[in-house]
Parts: structure tokens; sequence; C-alpha cells
């Protein structure tokens, strides 16, 4: 079995490469080192997995670029899933002339991945990672897959939310083996740098004031990236056209975040308040039951654990 993971040196696909090469699976990772933000990090996150001889690393952009090179890497009857995590993230920056580069990133990228993945016999299955922000602003939480009408707030739900609609149209139409999982608040070691988690890190460290938007009384519900990428393996035998939230049981105001980060620290964190912003959703909370039936996966990393993970990794890559 081979495993494609499109998104490799990103935050949550290098963490899943590097799990799946300790166990010795072969990877094909997919990255072509987008510039949303500092691509040393990026290159620092797969540095380990280019030195892995199971390891093999394709600069594609999915969105333009012919897969000749993948079909190579695969070979002609080789077994493989798709972990299709590549994807143009932020609610904030999708407004305005940024949208184009989400409709490209988010929505034809996975279009294009998907007409490649139904031609292929040797396809096991296609996991699809989505986004908490398809559900928008919620009238009533807990958040739940079949229950909750998906209002998206903001047009990166909207490209989320589009393509799961794709992977649901390949799967039902053209027998596509295929899973989407909705990732709510993933934080932990490798974090982006315009993340919450990480950005309070930082300023607690450094003593930057790091700026809030909203009062502070808006809820997320925090999942380690450790308890992500197991939920990915284990949806990897889920069935065809499932859909299911992946949360950390970590409702917490943004308030109460910003203490747990100072207490880990050791340094209070400074804030400045603005606006909310644009497409922000007030609360989210994930009802996970589906997935703890189905795949036997509920989260096991706390949020003051997972933390101190990721403020241990801040202080390395920032030497504070």
């Amino acid at each position: 079995m081979i495993y494609v993971v499109t998104g490799s040196a990103g935050f949550i696909g290098s963490s899943l490469v590097d799990r799946l090469l300790s166990r010795n699976r072969r990877v094909v990772g997919i990255d072509c080192f987008r510039d949303s933000y500092p691509v040393g990090i990026k290159r620092s996150n797969i540095a380990a997995a280019m030195r892995n001889p199971l390891y093999r690393h394709l600069d594609t952009d999915l969105s333009v670029d012919r897969l000749d090179e993948l079909d190579e890497a695969l070979g002609p009857s080789a077994d493989f899933v798709v972990c299709h995590l590549a994807g143009r993230a932020g609610v904030r920056d999708s407004w305005g002339g940024s949208f184009d580069g989400y409709i490209a990133d988010n929505i034809r990228a996975t279009a294009s991945l998907l007409e490649w993945a139904a031609s292929k016999p040797g396809l096991r299955n296609f996991v699809f990672a989505s986004s908490s922000s398809v559900y928008g602003d919620a009238i009533r939480l807990p958040l739940r897959e079949e229950e909750s009408i998906p209002r998206p707030h903001s047009p990166y739900g909207v490209t989320k939310l589009a393509a799961e609609n794709l992977v649901r149209l390949f799967s039902f139409n053209r027998g596509l083996p295929a899973v989407c999982l909705r990732f709510f608040s993933v934080y932990g070691p490798r974090q982006r740098p315009d993340m919450a988690v990480h950005r309070f890190i930082h300023a607690a460290l450094t003593g930057k004031p790091v700026q809030i938007f909203g009062d502070g009384s808006q809820t997320r519900d925090f999942t380690h990236v450790d308890d992500i990428v197991t939920g990915v393996l284990k949806s990897m035998d889920a069935t065809a056209g499932s859909v299911y939230n992946l949360g950390g049981g970590s409702r917490v105001s943004i308030s109460d975040l910003l203490g747990l980060v100072a207490g880990a620290v050791g340094a209070p964190v400074p804030v400045t308040l603005s606006d909310r912003s644009p497409g922000d959703v007030s609360d989210t909370q994930a009802d996970i039951s589906l997935a703890d039936h189905d795949l036997c996966w509920s989260p096991s990393v706390s949020l003051a654990e997972g933390i101190e993970t990721e403020v241990r990794w801040v202080r390395g890559i920032y030497g504070l």
C-alpha cells in the first residue's frame, strides 16, 4: 500500500507523513510550497521525511499541473490511499481579490485530484480534509454531521463545502471510495503562524501584543494535531460517502485559552482588542459520536497537555 499525502509539508500533512513513515509505510507527498506563510517552516516540517527512502516528494501544483509524475511514482498496479490535506486556509484572508486563489486551491485542485483518482483501479480510499467552517455560525450546538445544515459564513467555508460536495458527487456517481473529515480548530506543533494558539504563545514569549478579534467570549473546539492524524488513519477504512466531525472535546472561550497559554509559558499574553472580522463565527463544538461509533475514534490529548507540546515547539523554532 502506498499513501499519497497532499499538503505534505504543511502543519497536518507533515505530521501525517511522519506518522506513516514511523510505521514503515511508503509515502508519496505532494506540496508546491505556497508562500502563504514562511516556506522555510514548511521545508523544516518535511526535512526528516525527505531523508527517508520510503518517502518521495512531488513539487506539484494540483490546480494546474498534470499528474503524470504521480502516475510514475505509483506504478501501474499499486494499491494506494489518497489523503487530500492540501488547500488554502484562513477565514479572514478569503475575502476580496484573494478568493480566486481559494477557488483554485480548494475547488479546482480537488476536482483535478478526484478525476485522476477515479480512473485508478488501485484506489482504496480518498480521505478529504474539510473544516468546521462549512457549518457557519451555529444555531444550535453541538454540531452534528447530518442534522446541522451547512451554512458557511466565509468564502473559505464556501470553498471547503464545494470541495466536500465534489467528493460526494464522485462517491455516489462514479463509485469513488471517499470520506470527508471536518476538522475543528487544529493546534499543536507545526501549527501555522497565523493561527490563534501559535500567535498567543509567540506573544507570551516575546511580550509583543497580539490582536484579538472580538471580545474574547467566542468559543472554539480545539483539537490536537496528534488526534487529527489518528482520525485520518482510522478513516481510511470508512464507508464510502461518510462525513465525520473530528473535534477535540476542548471547547473553551478565547479568553480562557489566553489564560491556559499564559500558564504554560509562565508569562501573560499581551493583547489588543479589535472588532470581530467578517466570517468569524461565535461558537463551535463538535458532536463526535459518529466518529466514535464508526471509527472508534475519540480525542486523547487534553488542551492543557496539547498547549505544552506547542509551547516547546514554538520555543524551538524561534529560539526563545
